[in-house]
């Protein structure tokens, strides 16, 4: 059957609001919880402070109004509006805990009622109306207290819940598959234990979430953006709602179970050594402390697995962590965040991380989103100024824009050495355009100390050493130029030393790393940018590049990274920086 995604949704919107304005028409009253809610969700003390003093700030956004209330502001676009009608920052409000958040939140709250709880506005979708009952309920003794100008209306809190929890169940299978459905459906699954009267309501939503588990989550524990903070997000909704259905005194399915077995491992490759996520396919590094606290509620031990996870290799020793995206990047309906990062890596050294990707630059315009996305924003190998996979737009309405003619071969190998372990792989992005493929190997000694690097590009087949010979004679014989990038943190202070020929980078903790090659590329400092979802603008960072030109059918570049001799073994490093409280 032929698919307009135009039409379809348009439709999905008409449907949304029909059932929405149903919703609100219907009779009935919620009394009130089965029993009181225990808050799970985690709020920054800062962020809260910020909104208390009418600072909002939501999608790369800032708007300072301290004498209006978040509905009397104008968004500024579609990202910033649906922040505020998930109503994430009310976990935000509820950290600071004093009268003054406690008074906005209830002002707030009282308001949305008031505008949009008869339907209308851009919140009821099946997502945002999941992640709003999410909180709504968490936080129901926190804005239910009080008395004054913001004194709670309980009636109208409970009819709106129950609107709400009617309207999700007639549309959470409108939601996308993967995070907007999961959130639908914990929301919905939240809502039918905790409200009296709509029990009935959550066995549908169960059963329902168990065959998303399946569908969804694959052998690996991964998702099919490979998306790591959105993973975290989907594991985080599956503990909540397991731990709902326990205080329920309801079992958990055993998909839902297997699902957060899975899972956990996976996230604990995905964890660098700060405690923060690699940042890959549009993922960011998470919310401070949310992974550890994520793992420690699930309750599952596990370590992670030998081999890939979710399409990423690990190599861990020490202080020092390493994570490889050694896979091909995500297709299809799943790729319309994804990245050209194949063979990409990210170094963290205790508590900071040293070699970065840019991010994702969503947040900044589609300029900096497809710019985030491309390879050279990535800590690898780019060649001739290509990509290893190409942006098309798969629905000009909305711009999203799939990532085509990636990587199809991938193969990786990671093994014991006598002093550590080692990654190789390779990737055949560039073998269409230019005949070669682009091979990676990573070392990391036992002691987590030094890196030892190798990149090489070699033409494999007798049909792509002809394709590269032809691309060799489109550069007047001058070879095909390529640049190894390896982006530095922001907070990394970069000097070019030894007359050139190495890089010496200072942490924050006071550790030196030190960059050096084998003098086959030639090496450069060059302004680099970092790319937070929480910050207004990107952050101005450095990166050392590799550049030398391909004219054999095999060439070889060595590299390393290290410590200094004088870098202590052991770092007493407490200082963190709060990013809602330098938020430009």
């Amino acid at each position: 059957m032929i698919q307009f995604p135009r039409l379809s949704a348009y439709r999905t919107r008409v449907l949304n609001q029909l059932h929405a304005r149903l919703a609100t028409r219907a009779s009935g009253q919620a009394r009130g919880f089965v029993s009181s809610p225990e808050p799970r969700t985690i709020g920054s003390f800062a962020r809260g402070r910020q909104l208390a003093a009418g600072n909002f700030l939501f999608a790369g956004s800032l708007i300072t109004a301290p004498d209006q209330t978040p509905w009397e502001v104008e968004a500024p676009d579609t990202a910033f509006a649906q922040a505020l009608h998930g109503f994430a920052w009310l976990d935000d409000l509820a950290a600071v805990g004093d009268s003054p958040s406690r008074s906005a939140a209830q002002r707030w709250l009282w308001q949305w009622i008031e505008l949009y709880g008869n339907g209308r506005g851009p919140g009821w979708t099946p997502d945002l109306t999941g992640r709003r009952l999410i909180r709504w309920i968490n936080h129901a003794l926190f804005v239910l207290h009080g008395s004054g100008e913001a004194a709670p209306d309980s009636e109208a809190f409970y009819r709106s819940l129950m609107q709400q929890t009617r309207f999700l169940s007639k549309r959470w299978h409108a939601a996308a598959p993967g995070l907007a459905r999961f959130e639908a459906l914990t929301g919905l699954i939240y809502a039918g234990l905790s409200l009296e009267g709509l029990e009935a309501l959550a066995d549908p939503a169960i059963k329902a979430l168990a065959r998303e588990c399946d569908a969804q989550i694959d052998a690996q524990g991964g998702l099919p953006t490979r998306n790591p903070e959105e993973l975290l997000d989907v594991f985080t909704l599956l503990t909540w709602a397991a731990a709902a259905l326990s205080d329920a005194g309801r079992g958990t399915p055993q998909p839902h179970l297997a699902a957060i077995d899975r899972i956990a491992p996976t996230l604990r490759t995905l964890r660098h050594a700060d405690g923060g996520l690699a940042r890959f396919h549009g993922g960011g590094r998470g919310a401070e402390g949310w992974l550890d606290h994520a793992l420690a509620a699930s309750g599952v031990r596990t370590m992670q697995s030998e081999g890939l996870s979710m399409g990423y290799a690990r190599l861990s020793a020490g202080r020092t962590s390493i994570i490889i995206d050694a896979s091909p990047p995500p297709g299809g309906t799943a790729s319309a965040n994804a990245h050209a990062s194949t063979l990409a890596f990210e170094l963290t050294s205790g508590r900071r991380p040293l070699i970065v990707n840019c991010g994702s630059g969503a947040s900044f315009g589609l300029d900096w989103r497809r710019a985030g996305r491309a390879t050279p924003s990535h800590s690898t190998l780019v060649l001739g100024g290509y990509s290893s996979a190409r942006l098309e737009t798969a629905d000009r309405r909305t711009g999203v824009e799939a990532l085509i003619d990636g990587p199809t071969r991938v193969p990786v190998e990671i093994t014991p050495v006598s002093d550590g372990m080692k990654f190789e792989g390779g990737h055949d992005g560039y073998a269409l355009t230019h005949g070669l493929t682009h091979a990676r190997t990573l070392e990391l000694t036992s002691d987590g100390r030094a890196v030892a690097g190798e990149d090489m590009l070699v033409a494999l087949e007798e049909a792509e050493k002809r394709r590269f010979d032809r691309a060799v004679d489109r550069t007047k014989l001058k070879g095909i130029g390529f640049e190894i990038r390896f982006h530095l943190h922001p907070e990394v202070d970069a000097t070019l030393d030894l007359g050139g020929a190495a890089v010496s980078m200072a942490l924050k903790s006071g550790e030196i790393w030190v960059f050096r090659h084998d003098g086959t590329a030639e090496i450069r400092l060059e302004p680099g940018a970092y790319l937070e979802a929480t910050r207004l603008k990107p952050r101005a960072a450095q990166q050392i590049v590799l550049t030398g030109r391909a004219i054999n059918p095999v060439t070889r570049v060595r590299w390393s990274l290290s410590k200094a001799q004088e870098t202590a073994i052991g770092v007493r490093d407490l200082e963190r920086d709060d990013p809602y409280l330098d938020a430009d």
